[in-house]
């Protein structure tokens, strides 16, 4: 059902906790399964520094907290806000249909913080959207290869 990243990931999170002091900071959930999720950031001269990320959910949201953490550490803004569901996806070999959810996961709580970023530092990122308080299951995603 899973694969071997995806166990991996869920066995042995990297960059798991909370980061002190972080510039920026997303929360999003989905209502329906329960899961929460929240990253950090630390940015310097606009550059992820440091990420981490604390969720409740399943071994799907684990692991999809722990490979966006991983994709965009080191990553520029610009660079880190072109991280998509479907890349987190792909870098975990894939995910069943019924837990694509926790990919959308990871990138709305990765846009979040970045929000919250640049909320907090009076700056715009060309792109960046509000980011939402709850990913429904209704959201567009493209499942056909999944």
């Amino acid at each position: 059902m899973y694969t071997k990243k995806v166990m991996d990931h869920f066995v042995n999170p990297r960059n798991m906790g909370e980061l002190e002091n972080a510039d920026g900071v997303g929360t999003v959930g989905n209502a329906k399964c329960g899961d929460i999720m929240r990253i950090y950031l630390k940015v310097e001269d606009e550059i992820i520094k440091d990420v981490t990320f604390k969720t409740f959910g399943c071994g799907a949201a684990v692991a999809t907290s722990s490979i966006a953490t991983e994709l965009v550490k080191g990553k520029s803004i610009k660079d880190a806000l072109k991280i998509t569901n479907d890349a987190v996806v792909e870098a975990l070999d894939g995910l069943p249909k019924a837990k694509i959810h926790c990919s959308l996961l990871a990138e709305e709580a990765l846009h979040a913080a970045l929000w919250d970023y640049s909320k907090k530092h009076g700056i715009e990122i060309e792109g960046l959207e509000p980011p939402k308080a709850d990913i429904h299951d209704d959201h567009p995603i493209d499942t056909e290869d999944e």
